[in-house]
């Protein structure tokens, strides 16, 4: 069982001023995997003061030294890359497979890319009468989510290190230790001290702590709409600055000279991949109607390819990461079934299942946009189907939501594929099967966030432009 009972501050694992231990649960076998300490308000005030005692120096650390620290980042967590994959295994449920492929791959790339992106960054913008300098923004509060305990932490922290702004992670308490070997990997390469700080602990005193701290001057936060409206109303207080990166509701648009078949496989995938457990995936398919009966029939050809099961096996879909996300999702299912048609799975858990959080991958179909199934976002493995006409409908539906992280586009026709994408209102918008981009900005529009977070846009979260005129030559 893995333990960790310390914070990491001011570049030691310090013990908490807190009594309270949290079990971390392994949601395939609903067994107790670890131990974290719950941090208290004293705790993150220690975090926050190392922070701030780091941020004169680090702040006025060269470009070329920060690029070196986040390419011996890079090379130690590649060091570590079998026990990250294990341990994300473990907290969160993720297949081997996904945990390597997807998990442990985007957390490397963060690194490696914000190095790349800072080489070519500039710091300093000499506009005739007037230069713009970019400064860091100061101490950086970071909350981040259980959904990918690499991505989104990594994504962060590398934005941050790569603008010069020491930091103080919270991360979520349900997958804490993927982000403790983070704090390992930081400690090998030597990353300064204060410059990264690590406190565990709940949303309501560490999460709360974050986001209202008059000594933290950024926070950037990804999780629920919910909470995100938490985060901004904290801030508020302080008048800092934030990044919220919150749900989604996204659709796919299936045009009229798709390949079914491929459409089909592609919609499954997107509710598969982590178990549906993400805040990007493509939830509303959006159909020809003329396409409905063969696309509905090509889903369910395609499900077995997608198989539910012991994670530590040769499956591609987990667990949910907790119970009451299991009872969630169940919720969800069962107000679908009240309102549209069940094409495929159901409630209760996949057949010959008896521990863990497993849910059965679930298609509905006959939905209308105005359902619950449709409007909310589930963070299952539930998707929904929905029929249009023209292309102007099918804009006017994916359009209509208040979310707006991504879009999807499948077909073929070059000039479709570009109208489509372009109308879209969603932070990122893939066609067909775009490959990922770790220099490509990520962010949402609508109540799906605000900022932008992944390359040099990441970096330029984290920092503050002065103009200085009368600058001398």
């Amino acid at each position: 069982m893995r333990e960790q009972l310390n914070h990491f501050i001011n570049g030691e694992w310090v013990e908490s001023t807190g009594s309270d231990v949290y079990d971390v649960i392994n949601p395939a076998t609903e067994q107790v995997m670890g131990r974290i300490s719950l941090g208290t308000k004293e705790d993150l005030d220690k975090a926050v003061k190392a922070a701030r005692a780091a941020y004169p120096s680090f702040s006025q650390t060269s470009k070329e030294e920060r690029i070196e620290m986040l390419e011996n980042i890079a090379a130690e967590y590649a060091n570590r890359k079998d026990e990250l994959i294990e341990v994300m295994t473990e907290e969160l449920g993720a297949p081997l497979s996904i945990s390597e492929k997807v998990h442990y791959n985007m957390g490397y790339n963060h690194f490696a890319q914000a190095a790349e992106s800072l080489k070519d960054f500039s710091f300093m913008d000499d506009r005739g009468d007037h230069t713009v300098v970019k400064e860091s923004v100061g101490v950086s509060g970071l909350i981040t989510p259980w959904n990918f305990p690499t991505n989104q932490t990594s994504t962060k922290i590398a934005s941050a290190f790569a603008a010069g702004s020491p930091v103080v992670l919270k991360p979520a308490e349900l997958t804490p230790f993927a982000a403790i070997i983070l704090a390992e990997i930081f400690d090998k390469v030597g990353v300064p001290k204060g410059v990264f700080n690590l406190v565990n602990g709940t949303g309501e005193t560490i999460g709360n702590g974050v986001s209202s701290h008059p000594d933290i001057d950024f926070v950037s936060f990804t999780g629920s709409a919910a909470v995100g409206g938490k985060v901004m109303k904290n801030a508020s207080e302080t008048i800092k600055n934030v990044a919220l990166e919150l749900g989604g509701k996204s659709p796919l648009v299936v045009l009229e000279d798709a390949d079914v078949d491929e459409a089909a496989k592609a919609a499954v995938k997107h509710i598969a991949l982590n178990s549906g457990q993400v805040c990007s995936a493509a939830t509303r398919m959006l159909i020809p109607s003329s396409m409905k009966a063969e696309f509905e029939e090509a889903v369910k050809n395609v499900l077995p390819e997608f198989p539910v099961g012991d994670p530590q096996k040769d499956n591609y879909v987990g667990p949910l990461v907790a119970e009451k996300q299991y009872d969630r999702v169940q919720s969800y299912i069962e107000k679908g079934m009240e309102e549209a048609t069940l094409l495929a799975g159901g409630l209760g858990k996949p057949e010959g299942i008896e521990n863990g959080y497993f849910v059965k991958p679930t298609i509905f179909t006959d939905v209308k946009n105005d359902m619950t199934i449709a409007r909310d976002e589930i963070f299952g493995p539930v998707m929904s189907i929905l029929t249009y006409d023209t292309i102007d409908e099918a804009i006017d539906i994916a359009n209509d939501t208040e979310y707006g992280l991504a879009g999807y586009v499948y077909g073929k026709d070059p000039d479709t594929l570009r109208k489509v994408a372009t109308r879209i209102r969603a932070g990122r918008v893939k066609v067909n099967d775009a490959e990922m981009d770790f220099a490509a900005p990520f962010g949402g529009f609508k109540q799906s966030g605000i900022g932008r977070e992944w390359g040099d846009y990441g970096i330029d979260e984290y920092l503050e432009k002065k103009s200085i005129l009368g600058f001398p030559s």
